[in-house]
């Protein structure tokens, strides 16, 4: 990596356009929250590094450039996961139309008479709109912050003619470094391992939220996230320029984004070589004949199908979402970054008054319910979503996190009978005769079977929140014939009901999470075989506990002679600190810690010289390569060191299950690592790196598969399969039938139909779970196969 040099970095930027820095850049870092230390000059997994400006840099430089300009506004919107400070910079001249160009105006009239706001527009052509700038959401993705600070300069401070219209014609909203943990410590992900472009279904993560929170306020015209590094992926075709290969996700209003933001990307392309006499002599960018852009120069591998990106989400909220990879990680990188966004200022100046016309169009044909480019019925004209009287907390998560993506939830305070089937007061609806029905929609319908559709995915193919997350979500095409009342927030408040002793049901998150809150404060809790938890501790003991849980809890007669004591288990998972750039464990170890757990990582290299002593459980999530070392550079600051470890690894994890230790491995590349330990000898079959998806899943319903039953669900990436099992107690299988696969992208998944998913070793306390049961903090519904795994005796 190289070395910081400030003053050459100074000067590289100053080089680098027309803009100068301010004497305020030039200035020695102040740190925020930040330790000296630990911030890294580069990454090994970047083939270039440079003098980037640091994180601990970037709040004094914003500071000195809003003392500059009335045009600027800085704020700090909210903290990452690791504290640092969520920079957000609005720039508009107050001097044209007003600081906000009546857009605030605009945008009463869009989602509730967006007929109106399109006529408004033609009588108003003096009007701004919202641009949206996300920098940086890949840590070691530097160049697009870098590119966001020197635009950020050029439009505080400013005069000439090309920034004073990009000015009198938008709002510009930077997030100015969208992932500050992974900056400052030079990875991929934020600190608590999550990579932030995948977290847009689940917003799981401080990051996303900030966005989202932005995305809703400004409902940008057009959104920009920079990314890097895409080179030579066609001839001298440098960098990439979204939009996308198929396939589209069939929710989205594609004719109405593509319709601009084809051109809009062909504009990018052509600034970027305008301005091609301006970068270095690298050989590079002077050979350039144009961009990359997916849907121009590919057939598919690059698609926008998954809502789980930030592009992606914001198109469903009307933007004109663009992926921006720069070519390389320097400053010629900042510059192709710098231009790109420049162009696409342009074209939106240019055309606002008809892409915000047609942005408006997508809410118009949400709130009139007419999709003139979908075939008849495939948006269902509301959703019902009833609640489970004693555990309603999955229902409620679902409804809020809908209402928190600008989704309207209305409530019946009545019964009502649609469809021929009754439904309690209480029920909650979502009705699809609303603005942003797409993204309701593609949150809550159960997905399709792409695989027939496309040879490859980017990424996920399916995210259903009711099969992932474990609530009903009813679609019907009837009309509901009851008066409902808007919900805003539901605030979740349990209660304890008679004597006890009481049941605590195995039915979601919140209940494990509850029954590990009473371990943790003494309380006695039993499992029986069946999977239930019981307690005989008085109702006002635990009732603190139950309210922060949201469950209903009531009392029985007695609790069964088979329940078993449990004691609160300190659990161990290998930690993945980025092998191939993902964080592999993090997922699986946030739901861990969401169902209560007292969880650590370990690494690969203190497993093999410390052990694993003082843990009860432990917890293998993640790639095999974990106990290899037979490692890339980029890789072996993750892994083992040499033969020697391996040894050692290998004989401290089979001595801790020898001991009684408990071993899982959750997923296809944990099973074929277990294999490789010699904790099983089953066949791990595993399906194509590209597959994931829901699928029809038998379990034998208790203990291991606890809360479970037959012709369910659950959710495979490079999907696992057992064979040869005949040591094992098989708990889990794949249906045994030609449509168990039910949405996603599988191909030739027909030799893993009927066949084990879930087992556990009969001479040792190892389970493998094909299943990806703690997937992105996602799959809740599968969350409880953990501590089924974890308690179970």
């Amino acid at each position: 990596m190289k070395k910081k040099r400030a003053a050459a970095g100074i000067l590289a930027v100053g080089l680098l356009t027309a803009v100068p820095w301010t004497a305020g850049f030039a200035e020695g870092p102040k740190w925020t929250n930040v330790n000296v230390y630990e911030e890294q000059d580069g990454s090994k997994f970047n083939s270039e590094n440079y003098d980037f400006v640091k994180f601990s840099q970037i709040g004094t430089k914003l500071k000195a450039i809003e003392k500059q300009s009335n045009r600027v506004k800085v704020e700090v919107r909210g903290t990452s996961a690791d504290g640092h400070p969520l920079y957000v910079v609005t720039i508009a001249d107050p001097t044209t139309q007003g600081k906000f160009g009546k857009i605030q105006a605009l945008r009463k009239q869009m989602f509730k008479n967006p007929g109106k706001a399109q006529d408004w527009i033609v009588d108003n052509p003096d009007f701004k709109v919202p641009i949206m700038i996300n920098g940086s959401i890949h840590g070691t993705e530097f160049a697009g912050t870098d590119a966001l600070l020197q635009l950020i300069e050029r439009f505080a401070t400013e005069n000439d003619q090309e920034t004073k219209n990009i000015l009198a014609n938008n709002i510009l909203i930077f997030n100015v470094v969208q992932n500050p943990d992974g900056r400052v410590d030079a990875t991929r992900f934020n600190g608590e391992g999550i990579d932030l472009n995948r977290d847009f279904i689940t917003q799981s993560q401080p990051e996303t939220r900030e966005t989202v929170d932005l995305i809703k306020e400004w409902n940008p015209m057009v959104f920009l996230d920079t990314h890097g590094y895409v080179k030579n992926y066609a001839p001298n075709l440098q960098g990439l320029i979204e939009p996308c290969t198929p396939p589209h996700n069939p929710n989205y209003e594609y004719d109405l984004y593509n319709k601009w933001a084809y051109k809009q990307a062909e504009a990018m392309e052509a600034q970027i070589m305008s301005q091609k006499d301006k970068f270095s002599s690298n050989s590079l960018y002077q050979n350039m004949k144009g961009v990359y852009v997916p849907q121009r120069n590919d057939q598919d591998g690059w698609d926008d199908y998954p809502p789980i990106f930030t592009p992606m989400y914001a198109m469903y909220h009307g933007a004109y979402g663009h992926t921006l990879e720069t070519p390389t990680n320097d400053w010629d990188g900042v510059r192709w970054m710098y231009n790109a966004i420049i162009g696409a200022l342009n074209f939106a100046t240019e055309n606002k008054q008809s892409m915000i016309t047609d942005q408006i169009e997508m809410f118009k044909r949400g709130i009139n319910f007419d999709h003139p480019f979908h075939k008849d019925g495939f948006f269902p004209k509301a959703y019902i979503l009833p609640v489970d009287e004693k555990d309603p907390t999955v229902t409620q998560k679902a409804v809020n996190h809908l209402i928190n993506n600008d989704i309207e939830v209305v409530q019946a305070p009545k019964a009502f009978v649609v469809d021929g089937k009754s439904y309690p007061k209480g029920t909650y609806i979502v009705k699809m005769d609303q603005a942003k029905a797409g993204l309701a929609n593609t949150m809550l319908w159960d997905g399709e079977d792409i695989t027939n559709d496309t040879a490859a995915m980017y990424d996920i193919s399916a995210w259903s929140l009711p099969e992932l997350w474990g609530f009903k979500a009813v679609a019907t095409q009837s009309s509901i014939d009851v008066t409902t009342t808007k919900v805003n927030k539901i605030a979740e408040q349990g209660s304890v009901s008679g004597k006890g002793p009481f049941l605590i049901p195995n039915s979601s998150v919140k209940s494990i999470e509850l029954v590990n809150t009473l371990l943790k404060q003494g309380v006695e809790v039993k499992r029986d075989v069946k999977g239930n938890y019981y307690t005989e501790a008085a109702g006002n003991t635990i009732s603190s506990a139950v309210k922060a849980s949201g469950l209903q809890i009531e009392s029985i007669s007695k609790v069964p002679a088979d329940a078993t004591v449990l004691s609160s288990l300190k659990v161990a998972i290998l930690k993945d600190g980025g092998m191939g750039k993902v964080q592999s464990n993090s997922g699986t170890k946030l739901a861990l810690k969401r169902l209560g757990f007292d969880v650590t990582e370990v690494s690969p290299v203190e497993v093999a010289e410390n052990g694993v002593n003082g843990f009860d459980v432990f917890v293998y999530s993640g790639t095999a390569s974990l106990i290899s070392s037979n490692l890339s550079e980029a890789n072996k600051e993750f892994g083992l060191r040499d033969k020697a470890q391996e040894a050692k690894l290998k004989a401290n994890i089979t001595n801790f299950v020898a001991n009684g230790g408990k071993y899982i491995a959750v997923g296809s590349s944990a099973s074929q690592a277990t294999k490789t330990l010699g904790l099983t000898d089953d066949t791990i079959n595993v399906g194509g790196s590209n597959s994931n998806g829901i699928v029809k899943v038998n379990y034998e319903g208790t203990s291991l598969t606890a809360g479970y039953g037959q012709n369910d669900l659950g959710f495979v990436y490079r999907p696992a399969w057992y064979t040869n099992t005949g040591n094992d107690k098989v708990v889990a299988t794949y249906d045994n039938s030609n449509d168990f696969f039910v949405a996603g992208h599988w191909r030739n998944n027909a030799s893993a139909k009927g066949q084990a998913v879930m087992v556990k070793e009969q001479d040792k306390d190892v389970t493998l779970i094909g299943l990806e049961a703690g997937f992105r903090d996602h799959t809740d519904y599968l969350f409880r196969l953990l501590s089924n795994a974890i308690f179970e005796k």
